[in-house]
């Protein structure tokens, strides 16, 4: 089996039963705040224009890039498709012109043409992507991969059952706006962002210990950021404060955590798997200079790229329409059917939009008005041209567009609310329907694992994550790596977001009836 590089997520995969090309990304994503790190533009990619399998992950823009899926990969080629709950993904790729689609079992193994293994874990939270995630796994016959791009799957039983990968591509850098565009003070914003990478960098660290593949490849992340407002968010300095490290970053933390085999590839890097080996080979000799002096590279790729920016920015501004009608028209319906969001954000939301409209959307009486002054606990500002931009375009996903593109100001008082962004990422009628019912159907289970000293449900609170392989004890505090979140076990209360306490008790022996389990916490 041989992987090529294609950027950023992106592979192109060579197998004996045939080709698979993986979430190609060219374009600039989130108002042309995000490009691909390094460059790809250079790639030839008619090369990768016929592909017997296309597989786009999810709806991410820096994933799915609708404008190349148009006019760059056949239509003929057969999708295969997560098993999403909401047809979001398929709609939108047969919008582009794709016909033939393979739907594939969550976490169940299928076989394809020509005995090629693959399977797809779903992810189907409201907070996982736009509506979901996924990672791919393929087995050839002769050697297997774990394309896990930005996914993080809560149970990993069905990936290792699925047989020892040869190697492994997983994200490690944030794709995310905290705490960069936060009004804190500049030793609180160290402070987070530091915590931010190193979670960020933990959580990969667990995924390749649970995994264990052979090899391991870093990969989708991080974006370069090349507009003149965005470009100090690169990690350039190598700065621990920096949610944005990138792949040589990741290769050092797991060598000083014991593991020698990462590999690095860029654009057109090329891997061959076979008998439990792997040989890299590079576009170039020169290849790997782009992390040597990353702000000599960032400032001339952005000066590449400056026009298509202009370009981009012209684009954006709507005159004329009524922001307030609008938000009114669209928001007060989906405000009325969000029972539990509405419930679960409990308060007023102020967006500042431009130098002139203030507006609240109301999540207790569930309306959009005029701010009459009041104290709202989230608050947010944005220039009037990508507000514009969403609203003429009748964009349902907020989230995946104007957040992701860090293009705005942000304060809250209190921790992290993730009903907030759910809000956001679900504006229209069938998404909001689909959040309702997941979050309606989400269920305590009576299982409890036992760390330490404590018996503690399985499933965190949060989105549900193992906490058998993702719970670490420290004293009466346990934290969830899969997204950070920490409780205190002594209450149950969630110490790092608004959300749903966790159900602990002290250990008292093996109780009848109970199951239990050891499981050796690490330590920081």
């Amino acid at each position: 089996m041989q992987v090529t590089s294609v950027g950023h997520a992106g592979l192109f995969i060579e197998s004996k039963g045939g080709t698979i090309l993986c979430d190609p990304w060219v374009n600039p994503a989130y108002f042309a705040s995000w490009f691909p790190f390094p460059d790809n533009s250079q790639l030839d990619w008619a090369a990768y224009r016929e592909p017997d399998y296309l597989y786009v992950s999810h709806l991410h823009r820096d994933h799915y890039d609708p404008d190349f899926l148009r006019d760059g990969v056949s239509h003929d080629t057969t999708v295969l498709l997560p098993d999403y709950r909401t047809p979001d993904l398929e709609n939108a790729l047969r919008a582009l012109g794709f016909r033939s689609f393979v739907h594939v079992p969550n976490s169940q193994p299928i076989t394809l043409d020509r005995g090629l293994r693959v399977m797809i874990v779903a992810l189907v939270s409201p907070s996982d992507g736009p509506i979901g995630d996924s990672a791919l796994a393929v087995d050839d016959g002769e050697a297997a991969i774990l394309n896990q791009n930005d996914a993080k799957p809560i149970d990993l039983e069905p990936l290792k059952s699925f047989g020892r990968f040869d190697a492994h591509f997983l994200q490690f850098s944030g794709a995310n706006w905290w705490p960069m565009v936060y009004d804190l003070p500049e030793n609180a914003k160290t402070a987070f962002g530091t915590s931010k990478r190193a979670n960020g960098l933990a959580r990969a660290y667990r995924y390749v210990e649970e995994i264990d593949a052979r090899y391991v490849v870093p990969s989708a992340g991080p974006p370069a950021f090349l507009d003149d407002d965005l470009i100090g968010f690169n990690d350039v300095d190598n700065s621990p404060a920096n949610p944005f490290p990138d792949h040589t970053v990741f290769v050092e933390y797991l060598r000083s955590h014991g593991r020698s085999n990462a590999l690095l590839m860029v654009p057109g890097s090329t891997l061959r798997v076979a008998n439990g080996e792997a040989i890299v080979r590079h576009p170039s000799e020169d290849a790997l200079k782009v992390y040597e002096d990353k702000r000599s590279y960032l400032k001339a790729y952005a000066q590449r790229v400056r026009s298509r920016i202009a370009m981009e920015r012209a684009s954006w501004p709507a005159p004329g329409i009524d922001i307030l009608g609008e938000l009114k028209r669209r928001m007060e319906p989906l405000l009325r059917m969000a029972d539990r969001v509405c419930t679960g954000v409990g308060a007023p939301l102020l967006l500042e939009i431009g130098d002139e409209d203030r507006i609240v959307i109301d999540f207790i009486d569930r309306e959009v008005r005029p701010w009459n002054g009041e104290k709202c606990r989230y608050r947010f500002r944005f220039e009037r041209p990508l507000v514009e931009r969403l609203l003429a375009d009748g964009e349902v996903d907020w989230v995946n567009s104007l957040f992701l593109s860090m293009r705005f100001r942000a304060s809250r008082i209190g921790p992290y609310n993730e009903f907030v962004y759910t809000f956001f990422k679900c504006l229209s009628p069938e998404r909001m329907a689909y959040a309702e019912r997941w979050y309606a159907e989400q269920e305590d289970s009576p299982e409890e694992i036992r760390l330490g000293d404590w018996m503690v449900q399985r499933k965190c609170p949060h989105r549900g994550a193992d906490l058998g392989h993702f719970g670490e004890l420290h004293g009466d505090r346990l934290r969830c790596t899969m997204h950070g979140y920490e409780f205190d076990l002594s209450t149950g209360r969630c110490l790092t977001a608004s959300d749903r306490p966790i159900r602990a008790r002290r250990a008292e022996g093996d109780a009848e009836g109970t199951r239990e389990e050891q499981h050796e916490v690490p330590e920081d």
